[in-house]
């Protein structure tokens, strides 16, 4: 019953909030107190019964009232933080406070008059506590050092280390660093779990998320030197407790095991109050992390903290925390849903690609071993089962972003040569291998079966099989015809002539078996078979038409066959066991706009691997300019039948020219060379034994040798990525939009004018 008295009181209250036209006294604390002194509500009771149109109410009609209610909530937590809130009471008061602004902060947000308020300081608040030496504060401040104290509360975030009853810690000279919540990165020891002290954390990391969140009501903008002043303050020497709260959000997140003991069912049978409050420290870390200070402003200290880190130690129960987390929802079991899968799978991506950006220690130790690996194979297994939804296009682009920076180190294309030996649940052909052919066979999928928007990513996986390419010391058949197959799509007369800049990935791909060629003969036969195979797709490449009337015929031909990539001439098999088909999203499902991507030649810089294995970077030279979009694939892709017969005239008069300047570039020498060789051999050997069946002739290749036959090796060449401002937007909105969609109870930000992405129902 206590309950329902609760949120009648709360209710009434906020009623006459609503109603009220005169502004309410700061100093009628009898009115203030009723929202948060004697009610216990949860946070879903105070998005219930406080509606967004009567804070918009309040906002336009009695914008006073909202301003003290906002300011009263704060003065609330700064005394909280000041006293340390030692009993029960006190302990709800402050619970209340930071649900009550929980729900109002967007509404201040998305109204450009109010955005200020919070960094305005307010009359007459000195005798509230609210205040500093030099003068008041702004309210942010205020509340974000209060916020900061109270996540280091003893008895009510933290546990105590009071060594007798009467005894009481002072708030002001408490040492935090004593109280980190988890063992892990530089502190030994493991706190006792506490659930209580877990679910006043995560309320307390809810609220400063949504401090944070003022960036969604900006629209996009390419100046990256516009920081976020709720995260640059909270990032400053002005938080006492910036070290031991990053440090306590990075080893929750990192020491976090779904599973625990391993009993089937386990989640069903006890909730896991530790599962809400990783979600919302990756949520924080990954925001906190996002600007890094630099010349534009203050240095922001999590990212000081974490370019910092450098023990063996720590690298590595990072690496494996992330690696466990990721790894979870692949987990395979024969009683199905008896184990918990976790949901933030992206969120710990925008982390782990933090890691890589800012730590370049920790790129260098995730690449030295192969542990690098546990974290390619859930990336592989989320694009692959991504790739038919277009509401996870944002997770293709992560996932295909880190794998792409790690491309650029040596090590990477190295370590691929593991044999593949795990038996994770993928919709993709059965093979046996190594961990590049995995890479080749996911990728091959995700061109050939994925949705229309993908296709600005082409580029990029093909940009990482080139750059992993002289490395692979045996393809196997299964991966070389997938090769086969994308070259063979790629190059058709239609696809090359339906955009100009489609010829780029006929490039890549004739440069990766270039690579492999001439590094990595040896053991590659089943590439070369498959090569020799299909010559006559090189043969037809070395004799491409450029005059504008077969181009035109063949621009004509494709409105017959629209689809973009034939996918029946790949040679499907089964698919791997107890794997299901990559779906659509369903009907109904929000998904967040994202900003058009940069093109390849943006996002990456050419760098040349010299003979003692050290890189030089290449100079770039005025390239036509790429231009990939989110929202609009390449133009000749199959939704685009709108193209009239004079559209292909036209196209084809431009394209003329075009194509003559790529054609006499094609890098085809040292395949024509292959071919002419080995060719006549491999022919000989089926009239001689009258055999035609792979076995002989794969057994020849394996020991046949080309030295001295070839070309002479060209240098080999890396595209490493480079960060940019067209990144750092993109990585903003898919964050932000991340953050937004992945709170939904509460639904912080729902039904708000959100303005940095907008928010779609498919």
């Amino acid at each position: 019953m206590g309950s329902s008295d609760s949120k009648l009181n709360f209710r009434k209250a906020v009623i006459q909030l609503t109603t009220k036209t005169q502004p309410v006294e700061a100093t009628e604390d009898a009115f203030w107190d009723q929202f948060w002194a004697d009610t216990t509500i949860t946070v879903q009771d105070v998005f219930a019964l406080v509606p967004a149109a009567e804070i918009r109410a309040v906002r336009e009609e009695s914008p006073s009232n909202l301003a003290t209610l906002c300011y009263k909530a704060v003065e609330k937590l700064v005394q909280g933080a000041e006293s340390g809130c030692p009993t029960d009471r006190e302990k709800q008061v402050i619970l209340n406070c930071t649900r009550i602004l929980t729900r109002i902060l967007p509404y201040i947000f998305e109204d450009q008059d109010w955005r200020g308020f919070f960094w305005s300081t307010v009359p007459g608040a000195g005798h509230a506590g609210l205040d500093d030496d030099d003068g008041a504060r702004p309210l942010a401040e205020s509340l974000l050092l209060a916020i900061a104290d109270l996540l280091f509360c003893p008895d009510f975030t933290v546990h105590s280390h009071r060594r007798g009853p009467d005894s009481v810690e002072n708030m002001q000279s408490l040492d935090s660093c004593e109280y980190i919540w988890e063992a892990g990165v530089g502190f030994a020891q493991s706190p006792p779990l506490n659930y209580i002290h877990d679910l006043n954390r995560a309320e307390l990391l809810r609220l400063l998320l949504t401090c944070f969140s003022e960036a969604m009501y900006l629209p996009p903008s390419p100046d990256n030197s516009v920081l976020n002043p709720w995260v640059t303050f909270f990032c400053s020497t002005e938080n006492r407790h910036a070290l031991p709260l990053f440090t306590s959000l990075l080893n929750v997140v990192c020491a976090y095991d779904p599973v625990g003991y391993g009993i089937p069912y386990n989640h069903l049978l006890f909730a896991d109050y530790r599962e809400q409050l990783v979600e919302q420290a990756v949520q924080i870390l990954i925001v906190t992390l996002e600007h890094d200070g630099g010349n534009a402003g203050p240095e922001n200290l999590f990212v000081n903290y974490l370019s910092r880190i450098h023990r063996e130690e720590d690298f590595d129960f990072v690496l494996k925390g992330l690696a466990r987390l990721l790894t979870n929802p692949l987990a395979q079991t024969y009683l199905p849903h008896s184990t918990k899968k976790i949901q933030f799978h992206q969120e710990l991506l925008v982390l782990f690609w933090k890691l890589c950006d800012f730590n370049k220690k920790f790129l260098f130790f995730v690449l030295k071993s192969s542990d690098v690996l546990d974290v390619l194979v859930p990336i592989l297994y989320y694009l692959n089962d991504a790739r038919a939804d277009q509401s996870r296009v944002g997770l293709m682009h992560i996932g295909v972003f880190i794998l792409l920076l790690l491309s650029g180190e040596r090590n990477f294309g190295v370590r691929l040569n593991k044999p593949y030996s795990l038996h994770v649940p993928m919709d993709i052909p059965v093979f046996t291998g190594t961990h590049a052919d995995l890479l080749i066979v996911v990728f091959h999928k995700i061109i050939t079966t994925g949705h229309q928007r993908l296709q600005p990513l082409f580029d990029c996986l093909l940009t990482i099989i080139v750059n992993v390419s002289p490395y692979l010391k045996s393809l196997s058949m299964v991966a070389a015809n997938k090769l086969l197959h994308l070259l063979e799509a790629f190059s058709t007369t239609w696809f090359l002539f339906s955009t100009v800049q489609n010829h780029h990935l006929v490039f890549f791909l004739l440069e990766a078996f270039n690579n492999i060629i001439q590094y990595q003969f040896d053991g590659n036969c089943n590439l070369v078979y498959a090569i020799i195979r299909k010559r006559n797709v090189f043969h037809q490449l070395a004799n491409l038409p450029s005059d504008p009337a077969t181009i035109q015929k063949a621009l004509q031909r494709k409105k017959k066959s629209p689809d973009v990539i034939s996918r029946t001439s790949s040679q499907e098999t089964v698919s791997m066991e107890g794997s299901r088909p990559a779906v659509p999203a369903e009907p109904g499902t929000l998904k967040a706009s994202l900003v058009a991507m940069p093109g390849i030649d943006k996002l990456t810089e050419k760098s040349q691997v010299s003979e003692d294995g050290t890189m030089v970077s290449i100079p770039k030279l005025d390239s036509p300019q790429t231009v990939h979009s989110d929202q609009s694939a390449a133009a000749g892709t199959s939704d685009t039948e709108s193209n009239s017969g004079r559209d292909n005239e036209v196209g084809a008069l431009l394209l003329s020219p075009c194509i003559l300047s790529w054609k006499c570039k094609l890098p085809l020498q040292t395949i024509m060379r292959l071919l002419q060789v080995l060719v006549p051999q491999v022919e000989k050997i089926c009239i001689d034994k009258l055999v035609s069946y792979e076995s002989e002739i794969l057994k020849f290749l394996q020991h046949g040798t080309l030295v001295g036959l070839l070309p002479v090796p060209h240098p080999i060449l890396i595209r490493k990525y480079q960060a940019n401002a067209g990144t750092a937007m993109w990585f903003r909105t898919y964050m932000w939009g991340v953050v937004y969609l992945r709170n939904v109870d509460p639904p912080i930000w729902y039904d708000t004018d959100v303005r940095l992405f907008e928010i779609q129902r498919m």
